[in-house]
Order: C-alpha cells, then sequence, then structure tokens
C-alpha cells in the first residue's frame, strides 16, 4: 500500500532513529526504501545492517551524487507501493502515521496527494479534501498550504510520475510540485501529528530564511505559478496576488542594490524577475503610496 521513501546523505547521527520509527509502525503493509546520496559518514552501514534485519527494507546506493530533489525521484522509481511516503532521515513518523494517513487517501480517491502539519480549520475538522480552486484560495486567503516539505506529504505514485516529479529545482522543488499538483488534482488536508521533524544546526532548511536568493526563489515559484494558464484562481484575485509577489521582488531586488550594495545580485534578481528597471521602480514606489 505505502512506499516509505527515506533518502540520505550523511545522516548517521539520526538514521537509526528515523528508520526504528518507520518499522514500529502499527501499520504492516509498507516497505521502506533507503535511497543513499554518496554518504562519506557511516550512514551506509546503518542501512545495510537494518537490512539485513528487516525484510520490508530495501536500499539503493547512488554512485554520484544526485541531489536533494533528483534522489527524491530516484527513490519514487524504485517504489512499489500506491502511495509514497517521504520522511527525511533526521525526521520521525509516529506509530499511527501511516494507517491514519493511507486510510484517509482511500476514504477520498479524488486525492491527487495529502499534506499534513497545517494551520487547524476553524470551521471544519481534518481531513479536509480541496479542489484545485479551493486549495489556491486557501493559500492565499485564509492559510498557507504550499510551504510544507515532502517528509509532510504522502502521494500518489501513479500521478507523481505523471506530473513529471520534482523538477529538481533546490530549496523550491516541493512548493513548486504542489502547486503544480493543485493546479488539476485535489489535496486532501491531514490531522496534525503524523510527522516530528526534527530542528537541527545541519539542516538545509536553516539557510532559507537567512538568503535573500533562497527567498527570491520562492518568490519566482510563486509568480510562474499564478502566472501559468492552467492557475485555478479567478483572474482577478491571481491578478491582485501577481501584484503583492512582484512588489516583494521589487524590495528584494532593491535591498539587494541600495541596502547592500551587491549590484550584481541587483541584476541578477531584477534579470530573473523579468521585470525591466523602469517597471520595477515604478512598482517600488506603488508599494509606498
Amino acid at each position: 500500500m505505502v512506499s516509505v521513501l527515506m533518502t540520505i546523505y550523511n545522516k548517521e547521527k539520526y538514521l537509526s532513529e528515523a528508520i526504528r520509527s518507520v518499522l514500529d509502525s502499527s501499520f504492516n503493509d509498507f516497505e521502506l526504501l533507503l535511497v543513499d546520496d554518496g554518504s562519506v559518514d557511516g550512514s551506509r552501514k546503518i542501512m545495510q545492517e537494518f537490512a539485513a534485519m528487516d525484510s520490508r527494507i530495501r536500499f539503493h546506493f547512488n554512485e554520484q551524487n544526485l541531489g536533494d530533489y533528483h534522489n527524491r525521484n530516484l527513490a519514487a522509481s524504485l517504489a512499489r507501493g500506491k502511495y509514497i511516503k517521504y520522511l527525511d532521515a533526521d525526521d520521525v513518523l509516529y506509530p499511527w502515521t501511516l494507517k491514519v494517513m493511507s486510510e484517509h487517501m482511500e476514504r477520498h480517491p479524488m486525492a491527487a496527494y495529502g499534506l499534513d502539519s497545517l494551520e487547524p480549520d476553524l470551521l471544519t475538522p481534518f481531513p479536509l479534501l480541496l479542489d484545485p480552486q479551493q486549495t489556491y484560495n486557501r493559500h492565499y486567503f485564509t492559510a498557507p498550504v504550499f510551504h510544507k516539505a515532502p517528509s509532510s506529504s504522502i502521494i500518489r505514485r501513479d500521478l507523481f510520475f505523471e506530473e513529471g516529479g520534482f523538477s529538481g529545482k533546490r530549496f523550491v522543488g516541493d512548493l513548486e510540485f504542489w502547486m503544480k499538483l493543485s493546479r488539476k488534482h485535489f489535496v486532501l488536508l491531514m490531522p496534525q501529528g503524523m510527522v516530528w521533524a526534527r530542528s537541527h544546526e545541519g539542516q538545509e532548511s536553516k539557510l532559507i530564511w537567512n538568503d535573500s536568493n533562497i527567498v527570491f526563489q520562492y518568490l519566482l515559484t510563486e509568480l510562474a505559478a499564478l502566472k501559468h494558464d492552467d492557475c485555478p484562481m479567478a483572474r482577478e484575485s491571481g491578478s491582485v496576488f501577481i501584484k503583492r509577489v512582484e512588489r516583494a521582488m521589487a524590495r528584494s531586488a532593491f535591498r539587494s542594490l541600495l541596502i547592500d550594495w551587491q549590484f550584481s545580485t541587483f541584476r541578477q534578481k531584477q534579470l530573473k524577475s523579468g521585470i525591466g528597471f523602469v517597471q520595477m521602480v515604478r512598482i517600488l514606489l506603488s508599494s509606498y503610496a
């Protein structure tokens, strides 16, 4: 029923706990795929030891480092389950996670994917099935939906490949894929308490909000989704949020120029945005009008 996909790169400190959390699941119809992306620590030895003890585990070692999202695509290609459930090698599943998530997906066959760890809805209990327009409207008008890591998801394997999997873009690959899936498909918002996400200094996610270039990538990703021909938002609403994203991009670009004194960074942001210099100035000034 479920293929749990754990992509690994130098995670020996946390790996054993992550693997045990899957094996201790109260749900038994699963396989655990461990896919190592060229670790140079003791991760591979730990993988082999666990695989020797439990037949539900399969492992794969990459000959060369593929990078985060390409490795996630590879792991999905090795999966046999109806659903794929990512779990980062430094996170932990609760014993009930696979049972709850798979049962909810089975009861809502229209859902292409499910997300958990979301803000609770004050009017309707989870699970909550949303069509494309409802999903986009919720994200932009009510509470964020798309800013969730792969560990927060469960995805129908057939639709994962039908939609091409992750693009491979670093940092923004999950946001991009959720927004892409939700252009055409339903999402099921799950109850909280499915995954324990560890916080530690070695996390790549720690870099995101401290690096304006990465934040700018998020803005570019959102802008592309909002401008897509198949964006499910009403045109008036979409136009409002396109303008908001463009203002945020203009502020970010001019901050690089006027505060950080980094002309090359400003120029890169301006070119990537596709917004002309004069138009960007107008956008910036209008935001303070």
